[in-house]
């Protein structure tokens, strides 16, 4: 199967990039190393390509019912410019990917935006088309993946970084606030997300101008590797790994995500959703800090002291700024608590550990 390209895909190969094969694209893992980026978001500015997220626009006089009718949260709640995260579910309740939501900008053509994971844009935009045609809505859903580029522009440094070159008044905005302005002389939408704990910027411009908007944000290149680590330190999920449909199917009161979902809304998978609410999940999603020397990984086993299973781990690291052994795992409600003794499963033997919350970081 032919990878897909990002925007920057010139720029990556001009600076050796080492590349990956990430939800059907082909995208940077590692610029330098994976500690060197970690660290610069951490203490300075780094710079993400992001293009391999879902962009899709819907618009016309049926959009917010149309988007709420698909995602968990309250989108009446939104006013222009503001931002909402989410989970999309199937009729059981379970989690077929997390998306932000975005209620664009006055003077913007399209009325929303949401940024499905890598390589599922093409799916949930039949999800809406197939949803808008059943009940008869009228509104336009168009998969904009491929027109836009998207920088994501975090660090402490990032707001000094990013000022030189956007009119947008930043320190005006709050977290899950968009606006439109220039970035580099580029008509583009600057988010307050992200996907780090730190302070930073998501843009979003046209894709023939990634290069110059890319260029002008002169700092440190990151890659998904350090994107991973840094996630993991704070907690954030990632689709296909932390949950999966099929593979791991969860719903969002396992994954720790129960805060997005507004059962006062009509939406696909409520009513199961009302069900697991009331009942509580039999397990749930933890942070894992192993005592032991060791690192966890996805499928390694969780047990009790006296090696009774109660759960997997799905995402862990060595984590670059705590210098400790860190995991996410689902364990049976009963083990849930902070602070739990458990084991670790790391190549067959059973290293101590504790669960713990989340975030692993302070941010």
């Amino acid at each position: 199967m032919t990878l897909r390209s990002s925007p920057l895909s010139g720029s990556h190969a001009r600076t050796d990039a080492s590349l990956t094969d990430f939800g059907g694209w082909e995208m940077p893992v590692e610029f330098d190393s994976i500690r060197a980026e970690h660290e610069a978001v951490r203490e300075a500015v780094g710079k993400f390509d992001v293009s391999h997220m879902g962009q899709v626009t819907v618009s016309g006089p049926d959009a917010a019912a149309l988007t709420q009718r698909l995602t968990t949260n309250d989108v009446s709640a939104l006013d222009p410019g503001e931002a909402q995260y989410a989970a999309i579910t199937d009729a059981d309740g379970v989690m077929l990917d997390d998306t932000v939501v975005y209620r664009l900008p006055d003077g913007v053509d399209d009325d929303y935006l949401f940024v499905p994971n890598a390589g599922h844009d093409g799916e949930m935009t039949e999800r809406w088309l197939t949803e808008r045609d059943d009940r008869g809505l009228d509104a336009a859903v168009t998969n904009r993946t491929e027109e836009y580029a998207m920088i994501a522009v975090q660090g402490p440094e990032a707001p000094d970084l990013l000022a030189a070159e956007t009119d947008v008044a930043l320190g005006d905005l709050t977290r899950f606030e968009v606006v439109s302005g220039t970035v580099a002389g580029i008509e583009s939408l600057v988010a307050r997300t992200g996907y780090t704990g730190e302070r930073g910027f998501e843009v979003l411009c046209p894709w023939s101008s990634a290069e110059t908007v890319w260029g002008a944000l002169e700092c440190q290149s990151c890659g998904l590797g350090a994107r991973d680590t840094l996630r993991l330190e704070m907690g954030f999920l990632l689709s296909g790994q932390d949950f999966h449909p099929t593979e791991d199917p969860r719903t969002p009161y396992e994954a720790g995500i129960g805060w997005t979902v507004k059962l006062d809304t009509e939406f696909v998978g409520r009513d199961a959703l009302e069900a697991v609410e009331a009942e509580g999940p039999d397990e749930k999603l933890v942070g894992i800090e192993l005592i032991d020397r060791g690192v966890p990984r996805h499928g390694y086993e969780v047990t009790t002291p006296d090696g009774e299973p109660i759960g997997r781990v799905t995402s862990g690291t060595m984590s670059p700024t705590l210098g400790e052994p860190i995991a996410l795992g689902y364990v049976s409600v009963a083990h849930a608590e902070p602070d739990t003794a458990v084991r670790v499963v790391v190549r067959g033997e059973p290293k101590k550990a504790r669960t713990r919350s989340t975030p692993f970081l302070d941010r």
